[in-house]
């Protein structure tokens, strides 16, 4: 599990160690500062709290704490929107079973939980879309659930892998075809664990999320740096662009949709401006037989 307690100690002392005192117009004090950043004294001071009330949230001991607190936080830390959204999840108190842990099996180990299925309704909008439009589901955890043709063809070989390897996170920091599909790497694998992060936030003890983080802590050391800076970025539309091994450049727009049925599923389409060599390259892309790519 990523412990609510921890998470949020981390998170704030990162988030007010980023921030430059000089341009929130503090002194920089007599003697040279010890750490960077903001002080907890000075957070507390931006944020109209008290110093002793301020550490207890940092380090997780403080219970029920307000929105009005959290804002003014959030306010004196100048979170983002995803940021903001980060803190209130991680801060809000999470339901536990009655012995105070979370749920186990014989083993002792968390229990999984079933994996997550895609509707067949979302499955034929899927297919109704593979001739011009690479579409797929993620899940929690950035778990790749569902596709049509097409969506499968634009990167890894999805029907290839096993269930629990079909996960975005897992493929862009342990598969070695991802440097080459992404030719900004370093961009692509921030916004994945700004994803990622986010999704810890509103599933802290979800086995699945927890699973994958563990495991790319323990084999990314990518991963470990860039999850350490607790970057909250969800990146939720824009424009990337993949060097295909078989078609070569696209340059695709994607956008994601919330499913208002599965609210932890979210359907993401990619498509490319009309007439552009993207196009038509994923024209061609769609005429040819499952890809053969690293796995």
């Amino acid at each position: 599990m990523l412990h609510a307690e921890i998470e949020i100690g981390s998170f704030l002392k990162a988030r007010r160690g980023a921030l430059d005192p000089a341009a929130l117009g503090l002194p920089g004090g007599i003697s040279r500062r010890r750490v960077r950043g903001l002080r907890r004294e000075e957070v507390a001071q931006l944020a109209g709290i008290s110093v002793d009330y301020y550490t207890r949230i940092e380090q997780g001991r403080a219970p029920a704490i307000s929105d009005s607190v959290l804002d003014a936080i959030a306010g004196a830390l100048r979170l983002s929107g995803g940021e903001v959204t980060y803190l209130r999840n991680i801060a809000a108190p999470r339901r536990r079973p009655a012995d105070g842990g979370a749920a186990t099996g014989p083993d002792g180990d968390p229990c999984a939980g079933p994996r997550q299925t895609v509707r067949p309704e979302i499955q034929r909008l899927l297919d109704a879309m593979e001739t011009t439009v690479p579409a797929m589901v993620l899940g929690r955890g950035l778990d790749i659930l569902a596709w049509n043709a097409l969506g499968g063809r634009i990167a890894f070989d999805l029907p290839a892998l096993a269930p629990d390897r079909r996960n975005t996170a897992l493929l862009v920091f342990l598969d070695p075809a991802a440097r080459t599909l992404h030719p900004d790497w370093e961009a692509k694998a921030v916004e994945v664990v700004g994803n990622l992060r986010a999704e810890s936030g509103r599933h802290p003890e979800d086995p699945r999320i927890c699973e994958v983080v563990n495991e790319l802590l323990a084999h990314s050391r990518d991963f470990r740096r860039i999850w350490e800076t607790q970057s909250v970025h969800e990146c939720l539309c824009g424009t990337k662009s993949l060097q295909h091994p078989h078609v070569g450049e696209l340059v695709l727009t994607f956008e994601s949709f919330r499913l208002t049925t599965d609210a932890d599923q979210a359907l993401v389409t990619y498509t490319a401006e009309r007439g552009s060599p993207t196009e038509r390259r994923l024209r061609e892309l769609g005429a040819l037989g499952r890809p053969v790519l690293t796995a």
